[in-house]
């Protein structure tokens, strides 16, 4: 099935491990294709939704949409739960009604970013720093919807080099990032924490870079596969200073990715 990107009145098949994909006759931006990948989403958001709203750029877009369609009045009663202070203050800024998981312990849908993709549709997040709240929110959403352009997809978590975040306390953070080190030694681990240049692009050296929730982020460098994935998320999550790392496995229900061939629309396989 094929459909070019100036269509997008398209039905999203919920038929389980259903692939889609509709090419495109452009060539277009990294930034265009997020904001594609983005509003393919948020068609699946339906008036009277309680809705998990991501945080970074590709989010960002699909927070923006929602704004949008609520001001026109063809969302209504639209409930959003912000996965960080940043999308916080974004949704506010766009008259989006929002609340939080003790009002609302289950959600309709979420819709977020990724920062790398398995083939099995896990997933790596939290390299903008909100992985804790991300995990929580989309935890107990009853669609998670994943929003990424192709560069994101990877042959295995850690494959494309780039940090897997892990936040921590700040107490001792030295201490456990040397064990998160030590923990994945035959995969070639470097663990480095992460500060305010770092994450801005810069030199390090600068202030540690803190959470919304008062904690670290320790980042974790692979260079080989490290494996059995729900055994390296249980080891992680026993070390004591760990808070949660940015492993999201098992969750997305539907990934949206958006490509110079068109976009790819992969459905969790129902077991």
């Amino acid at each position: 099935m094929a459909i070019p990107y100036h269509h997008f009145n398209l039905v999203t098949s919920e038929k389980p491990d259903m692939e889609m994909r509709f090419p495109s006759p452009v060539v277009l931006t990294q930034d265009e294709l997020k904001r594609i990948a983005a509003y393919k989403a948020v068609e699946m958001v339906e008036s009277g939704m309680v809705v998990g709203l991501g945080t970074g750029s590709t989010a960002k877009h699909a927070v923006d949409r929602i704004g949008e369609l609520l001001h026109q009045g063809k969302l209504k009663n639209i409930i959003g739960i912000p996965t960080s202070t940043k999308t916080h203050e974004q949704a506010l800024s766009l008259g989006i009604p929002l609340s939080d998981l003790d009002s609302h312990p289950v959600l309709d849908i979420a819709i977020d970013g990724a920062d790398e993709i398995d083939p099995n549709l896990n997933l790596v997040k939290g390299r903008g720093g909100s992985l804790l709240r991300e995990k929580m929110v989309e935890g107990v959403c009853k669609k998670f919807v994943v929003i990424v352009d192709e560069s994101k997809l990877v042959e295995y978590i850690g494959g494309s080099g780039l940090a897997m975040p892990v936040e921590i306390v700040p107490f001792c953070w030295k201490f456990t990032a040397k064990r998160l080190q030590e923990l994945f030694e035959y995969a070639g681990c470097v663990a480095k924490l992460r500060t305010f240049a770092s994450s801005n692009g810069m030199e390090n050296g600068g202030l540690p870079f803190v959470t919304d929730n008062g904690n670290y982020v320790v980042d974790l460098y692979f260079k080989r596969d490290i494996g059995d994935l729900k055994a390296a998320s249980d080891a992680i999550l026993r070390l004591a200073g760990v808070v949660e790392h940015g492993m999201f496995l098992d969750m997305a229900t539907t990934v949206i990715v958006a490509g110079d061939l068109g976009v790819t629309i992969k459905n969790k396989i129902i077991k």
